[in-house]
């Protein structure tokens, strides 16, 4: 099977494919962002054909798949919304432009949950319209990151779009259940001292996080047994067993159990995430985070690819 991939980031996608389907060739990625691009050639000797907008389509290769997590920022409760007023909103329509050309047997494409309420469903219903319009049958379904072995709360949209008139591989539904514990993922005294065994990560996001920060991500620990019903911003504090709140760039709101609230690592931003240690190292801080907090959870690629039959598509 030979796959290529668009918005790729750090390579989420390729590390899930490839955990997956070793033998799965990859023919190319489309990615711009110079610091995901330097990552992304550390781990990965793919041609970059750059800007999804400036693509040739006589230039790629042929390929049985083509995947990608196309910027998620306009439809992003986190952003404003803006859907397709927004030029990162458009970039649907370039992937929608190379599959016009290169018709695909399979398509695996990524957003943010938002995507299916923006606009009161009808930014969604253009998306399946289009995609319906190129020639595929689609399928769809949120999963959440903490239901991958992963201890984040993390919800996406997987849309698989199937060209019609080939055979079919049935993916979803997906159940996944998650027996890791945060603990388990940062692990020392740090670890035990900011997160109960049962919490759940704040969701990654790139960008500030926290009481007024400018950049980073943050972990917010879980309620002392008290489960005083404090609030904050009139929002009530998170008790012990209850995933922690959603943290985005905009958030000022958290949960406390008694100690200060830290930062979060590059390094366990990449385990919550799915990826191996240092997979970012080399960079800045800022721009790790940047970078993971864009990227795709490699367990949930790696599941979704395990399920497709490859047979039926060669």
């Amino acid at each position: 099977m030979k796959y290529f991939s668009m918005f790729s980031g750090i390579g989420g996608f390729e590390l899930g494919i490839s955990r997956a389907k070793p033998k799965w060739e990859c023919v190319g990625y489309s990615e711009i962002d110079k610091y995901a691009v330097q990552i992304y050639k550390k781990h990965f000797n793919h041609t970059n054909y750059g800007d999804a907008k400036l693509i040739n389509t006589d230039d790629l290769p042929e390929f049985d798949l083509l995947v990608g997590g196309f910027p998620c920022q306009a439809f992003s409760v986190a952003g404003k919304q803006r859907g397709f007023e927004d030029t990162r909103g458009t970039l649907f329509f370039e992937i929608a432009r190379v599959v016009k050309q290169k018709q695909p047997r399979l398509l695996l494409l990524e957003n943010v949950k938002g995507l299916l309420s923006h606009d009161k469903g009808n930014t969604f219903k253009r998306i399946i319209s289009t995609l319906d319009e190129l020639g595929y049958n689609a399928e769809w379904q949120v999963l959440n990151s903490k239901d991958f072995n992963v201890p984040q709360n993390r919800e996406r949209v997987f849309i698989i779009g199937y060209l019609r008139g080939t055979n079919r591989s049935e993916v979803f539904p997906i159940f996944g259940s998650n027996k890791q514990a945060i603990k388990q993922v940062i692990g020392g005294s740090q670890g035990q001292r900011v997160y109960a065994t049962n919490g759940l990560s704040v969701t990654l996001a790139s960008g500030a996080g926290g009481q007024g920060a400018k950049t980073g991500l943050y972990a917010i620990p879980v309620l002392t047994p008290d489960r005083l019903n404090k609030r904050q911003n009139g929002r009530r504090f998170k008790e012990n067993e209850e995933p922690s709140f959603t943290l985005t760039a905009q958030d000022r709101h958290g949960v406390y159990d008694g100690t200060r609230i830290r930062r979060l690592t590059p390094t366990e931003c990449e385990r919550l995430q799915g990826f191996p240690d240092n997979w970012t190292a080399g960079f800045s801080d800022t721009q790790r985070y940047k970078c993971l907090g864009n990227a795709v959870t490699v367990n949930v690629i790696q599941t979704i690819i395990d399920r497709i039959n490859q047979d039926k598509y060669t």
